[in-house]
């Protein structure tokens, strides 16, 4: 009965769209199994309420590959997002995370930190990325970094304001080899910038690229752009090469409408290509929603390999089963 109801209705699905069907024992669903090997259609998931009955999604046609259409280094795992804080020294009005001075801290800390990149880099994670809020805010940010360049290549984004002072001294000590720093830096003049970000951001922000350069840093800018804004990208492109930042190194996104932002892209779990984002509230789908309840994986943020194995296989049922690829949006 139910290989009838396979040829029925699967026949008349759209390639890439699903059916559920039931199965009332174990040789049912191994018929499902080997009728879909042989027609070549795609069971997506099982769930067995009991020993033997439940219910098979299959899809029509067979599953996309990821690995055929997605960069390795931007395949889920590959990336590993940590939310060192949440509060920041700027309020942008587009801030994904809503980070501001007055926003509650919510710190990771170095020991939770440590775990997690040795955890990581025991799974395969490739790469570390630090974010907030502003990590230079934090007084041991020069030992959390030293900690993560121990394990794996890791980029910290910043606004770039505070290398002044403790700041600068934090800085000095971070090591040259393996380590990025990203700064924003959204206009090819201070206006737009600044209206976003407030007074003087833009001036400081390209000042502290200047101080970072000057160390020895590797640095990467990223621009955080809205769509009437669009005219303006050549210019801003001639800023950074005038600074002396490689293409490859200049990150140009959109807008999200997440945390504060009132405009921008809408975005869904779904709709992205994970990149398994860690906070001192749980661990998420994408570092652009991390306040999002929808993107929420999980609450217990120790031990992280199951995380990074059930955003892995959420997203191979996601790519199998939907019509339409998820993208990347690039935070970094």
């Amino acid at each position: 009965m139910v290989v009838m109801a396979l040829m029925r209705i699967v026949e008349q699905l759209a390639e890439g769209d699903t059916a559920e069907f039931k199965v009332a024992s174990a040789s049912e669903l191994d018929l499902v199994r080997r009728w879909c090997a042989k027609t070549g259609n795609t069971v997506v998931s099982t769930v067995m309420v009991e020993k033997d009955t439940g219910h098979v999604t299959v899809g029509r046609g067979r599953p996309r590959d990821p690995a055929s259409m997605i960069p390795a280094d931007r395949m889920p795992g590959a990336r590993l997002w940590l939310y060192t804080n949440f509060h920041c020294n700027l309020a942008c009005d587009y801030c994904c995370v809503a980070s501001s001075p007055r926003t509650d801290p919510r710190l990771l800390g170095i020991e939770t930190i440590e775990t997690l990149v040795a955890e990581a880099a025991a799974w395969g994670v490739r790469e570390l990325y630090l974010t907030g809020g502003e990590p230079f805010l934090l007084p041991d940010i020069d030992a959390i970094v030293r900690a993560c360049v121990d394990r794996l290549p890791t980029t910290l984004l910043t606004n770039g304001m505070l290398f002044r002072g403790q700041g600068l001294r934090k800085l000095q000590a971070m090591p040259r080899t393996g380590f990025a720093l990203q700064i924003s830096v959204d206009s090819p003049t201070a206006e737009v910038h600044d209206s976003h970000r407030g007074a003087g951001s833009w001036k400081r922000a390209l000042a502290g690229i200047r101080v970072a350069l000057d160390e020895g840093f590797t640095v990467r800018v990223a621009a955080t752009i809205s769509a009437h804004d669009d005219p303006a990208l050549d210019e801003l492109h001639t800023l950074f090469d005038g600074l002396g930042i490689p293409r490859a190194d200049q990150v140009i996104r959109p807008i999200a409408h997440q945390g504060v932002a009132d405009e921008g892209v809408a975005f869904s779990r779904e709709s992205l290509i994970p990149e398994v984002t860690v906070t001192a509230e749980g661990i998420y789908w994408h570092p652009v929603a991390a306040l999002d309840e929808d993107a929420l994986v999980s609450r217990q943020i120790l031990p992280l390999a199951p995380s990074l194995d059930r955003v892995s296989d959420l997203f191979a049922q996601q790519w199998s089963s939907s019509t339409a690829a998820s993208a990347m949006f690039a935070c970094a």
